[in-house]
C-alpha cells in the first residue's frame, strides 16, 4: 500500500478559514474521490502546530494499492479536473506552496 501526500505549506488568506475549507471539502474532495483505484482519500485540516513549525492549513493523502494504481489515477481526467479547481482555489484562498511525498505504508493494530 502506498499513499500520496500533498502538503499545502504555508497560510489561508485571514478570516478565509472556513472559505477554503468548504471549498476544498465541497469543489476538491468530489474530484479526489473518483480518481480510479483509490483505496481511501483522507483529508485534514491543520489545527494546531508546535511553536516555529510550518503550517499546514491542509494535508491530503490518497492511498493505492501499488504504483501503478497511483499512476493511472495521476493520467486520468479528474486529476486533470482537481488541479484545475486547486489552482481556483490557490489563488483565491492560500498563500504558499503545495508538495507532494509519496510513502510506503505499514499499519500496526493496537
Amino acid at each position: 500500500m502506498i499513499t500520496r501526500f500533498a502538503l499545502f505549506e504555508g497560510s489561508v488568506a485571514q478570516g478565509q478559514t472556513e472559505a477554503f475549507r468548504n471549498a476544498v471539502l465541497d469543489r476538491l474532495v468530489p474530484l479526489w474521490r473518483q480518481f480510479p483505484g483509490n483505496t481511501d482519500v483522507r483529508v485534514m485540516f491543520g489545527e494546531d502546530r508546535d511553536a516555529g513549525a510550518p503550517e499546514f492549513p491542509l494535508i491530503l493523502a490518497i492511498s493505492y494499492p501499488d504504483k501503478a494504481a497511483m499512476d493511472a489515477a495521476l493520467d486520468s481526467p479528474f486529476r486533470a479536473q482537481s488541479r484545475d479547481v486547486t489552482g481556483e482555489i490557490v489563488t483565491e484562498f492560500f498563500d504558499g506552496r503545495i508538495h507532494h511525498h509519496v510513502t510506503e505504508r505499514h499499519e500496526f493494530v493496537a
